[in-house]
Formats: C-alpha cells, sequence, structure tokens
C-alpha cells in the first residue's frame, strides 16, 4: 500500500490555474488520508531491524527519498510559476500605465501643433486678404475708410514733428558749438593767467583779459546748461510722446486697412449667387466684417484721445522752454549775469559740476 500511494504521489501532476495557485485535485482528500494512514503504521525509527532490513521486507517501509524530492521540486515550481505570473501581470500593468502617459503627451503634443497651424493658417489668410486690398488702392480700383477731420489732425503731426525735428537738430548743434566756444574761453583765461604772472610789464592787461574770459565761461555754462535743458525737452517731446502717438497711428491705419479688406470682400459676395453655400459664406463673413469693424472703431478713438493729449502737452512744454530759452540767451548776450542766474532758479535749470561729462580714469582704461 505505501508502495501505491509513494509512486502515486511522485509521479502525479499538480496543475495549475490561471492565477498561479495550485487548483483542487480531484485525489487530494484520498492522497491527504493515505499519507496519514502511512504516518500511523510506518516504520519505528527505534528498531534496529526496520533500519537495517526495513519494515516488511527489504525498503518497504521507507519513503524513497527520491519520491519526496520530487514532490518538493514540483512544489517549488508552483511557487516560482506564481511568481512569475504575478511579476508579469505587475508588467503588464506597468507598461499599459506608461502608454496611457505616452499617449496623453502625444495628444497634448498634437493639439499644440494644431493650434500653432490654425493660427498661422489664419495669419496667411488675413495677410493675402490686406495685401489684395492695399493693391487695389494703390491702383485706384478699390475704396477706402476716409476720416477727413481725423487724416487731417495725423498729417499735421507729422508735419509737425519733422519741423520739430529740425528745431531739435539746430539747438542740439548750437549747444555743441557754444560747448567748444566756452571751452575755448576757458583755455584762453588760463593762458591769460599765466601770462600776466611771468609778465610784470602786462600784468593788469592780461590780468583783466583773464577776468573777463572766466566771467564768460561762467555765464557760457549756465547758457549750457538752459540750452542743454531745453534740449533734452525737445528731445522727450519728439521722439517718445510724439513718437508714441504715431504707433497708436499705425495701428489704426493697420486696423483701418483689415476692416476696409473685409468690407470689400463681404460685398464681393453680397453681389454673387445666393445658394446655400454661398449663404453661409456670406454669414461668416459679416461676423470677421463685424469683429474688425469694432477693432477699426476701438482704434479710431484711441488715436483721437492720443491727438488731443498730445496737443495739450505740446503746448505746455513748449511754452515752458521757449520762454526759457528767449530769457536764458537774452540775458547771456546782455552780459546780464544776475537775469541769468534768475532764470535757471526760474525753471528750475540744475547745472552740471564742472567736468562731469568726461569719462572717468576708469572708463577712459
Amino acid at each position: 500500500m505505501a508502495d501505491s500511494i509513494m509512486s502515486k504521489a511522485a509521479t502525479m501532476e499538480i496543475p495549475i490555474n490561471s492565477n498561479g495557485d495550485t487548483g483542487s485535485l480531484p485525489e487530494d482528500d484520498s492522497l491527504e488520508q493515505d499519507l496519514q494512514q502511512v504516518m500511523v503504521s510506518g516504520p519505528n525509527l527505534n528498531e534496529t531491524s526496520i533500519v537495517s532490513g526495513g519494515y516488511g521486507g527489504p525498503a518497504g517501509g521507507i519513503i524513497p527519498t527520491s519520491s519526496i524530492k520530487d514532490i518538493r521540486m514540483k512544489s517549488r515550481g508552483v511557487n516560482c510559476l506564481s511568481t512569475d505570473r504575478i511579476a508579469h501581470h505587475k508588467e503588464v500593468h506597468s507598461g499599459s500605465s506608461n502608454h496611457n502617459s505616452g499617449n496623453s503627451t502625444e495628444e497634448l503634443t498634437r493639439g499644440v501643433a494644431v493650434e500653432k497651424l490654425d493660427s498661422v493658417k489664419k495669419w496667411g489668410i488675413n495677410t493675402y486678404k490686406c495685401t489684395k486690398q492695399m493693391l487695389s488702392e494703390r491702383f485706384g480700383r478699390g475704396s477706402r475708410t476716409v476720416d477727413l477731420e481725423l487724416e487731417a489732425q495725423i498729417d499735421l503731426l507729422r508735419d509737425t514733428k519733422l519741423k520739430y525735428e529740425n528745431i531739435l537738430r539746430l539747438a542740439t548743434a548750437l549747444s555743441s558749438h557754444f560747448q567748444s566756444m566756452v571751452q575755448t574761453q576757458q583755455a584762453l583765461g588760463d593762458t591769460f593767467t599765466d601770462l600776466s604772472q611771468k609778465s610784470p610789464e602786462l600784468q593788469d592787461e592780461f590780468g583783466y583779459n583773464a577776468e573777463t574770459q572766466k566771467l564768460l565761461c561762467k555765464n557760457g555754462e549756465s547758457l549750457l546748461g538752459a540750452i542743454s535743458f531745453f534740449v533734452s525737452s525737445v528731445d522727450t517731446l519728439v521722439n517718445k510722446t510724439m513718437e508714441d502717438t504715431l504707433l497708436t497711428i499705425k495701428l489704426y491705419e493697420n486696423g483701418r486697412l483689415e476692416f476696409d479688406a473685409y468690407r470689400s470682400e463681404l460685398e464681393e459676395l453680397s453681389m454673387g449667387p445666393r445658394d446655400a453655400a454661398s449663404m453661409i459664406r456670406i454669414e461668416m463673413a459679416q461676423h470677421e466684417y463685424q469683429h474688425y469693424r469694432d477693432k477699426y472703431e476701438r482704434l479710431r478713438s484711441d488715436v483721437t484721445i492720443k491727438l488731443k493729449f498730445l496737443e495739450e502737452n505740446k503746448v505746455k512744454v513748449m511754452h515752458k522752454q521757449l520762454l526759457l530759452f528767449h530769457n536764458a540767451i537774452s540775458a547771456y548776450f546782455a552780459g546780464n549775469q544776475q537775469q541769468l542766474e534768475q532764470t535757471l532758479i526760474q525753471f528750475n535749470v540744475k547745472l552740471k559740476p564742472p567736468g562731469s561729462d568726461k569719462p572717468s580714469w576708469l572708463e577712459e582704461q
């Protein structure tokens, strides 16, 4: 009986289900009962006859070692298969998670690319329509929207800017030339002072001239301060305030061109056939026309406001600067040092300390 049980245990196959667990065997209960019976009725190891000769015959009651090893190896095989399947299950889930993450990244990248492509497409269509409108206007075949009052103000601003740029250029040249003259007077005064000390027979004459040149140099520096203040204020007015308004005008002119381009397109479509496809195009053209009309109106309002504030600012700034320039020039050439100093105080003109315009010795290195 023991031999049959051991041979059954040694040769039987243990089925494995899909999850790696051992399946229920139809002979599990009978096998367990046979093993228990072997343990109860098995050999007693204390009997020497069993060890030497076996129980009930030669090696009759001893479980063969090979059978035990077979059972252990099959048990380990079950555990290994279970572990492998669990690991494979984790890899499948991990791969699925990475695949889903990759899909999300691909979808995001594809969405950004599509958005950029749509933006480039819209820009190309808008550029084509505006170029077509501009060429039509240039060759006299297309109409354009004109605001006569606003166009006159814009032309006046451009003409005023050109004249103010000329004032700025001439005032800058005057400042440069006058600075050279002041430097020459300074050098001449230093030379007179040196000669008054080395020429006893002409000491008084050289001394008078040295004092005169130094006084002229001092008054010249005051006048230079007034002219520099005038140049700086006009430069700000021309190259910042007026330029900012002209930039807004440029945006307005571009908006006007866009508006006329879509207006012309809507007019052309309205004169064509009225089938279903054409009606859809007309409806889309009306929507775009309204959008660019609102943009044009908003930009025109911005230009009107900017021009109004620019005119007020220009009058205020130039009234002060022209009065400063006149008083400073008149006081200097009249030799009225007191009036010149009062003019600088009145307009809050601060003179730079001598030598402040020269680079430091570190900058010259």
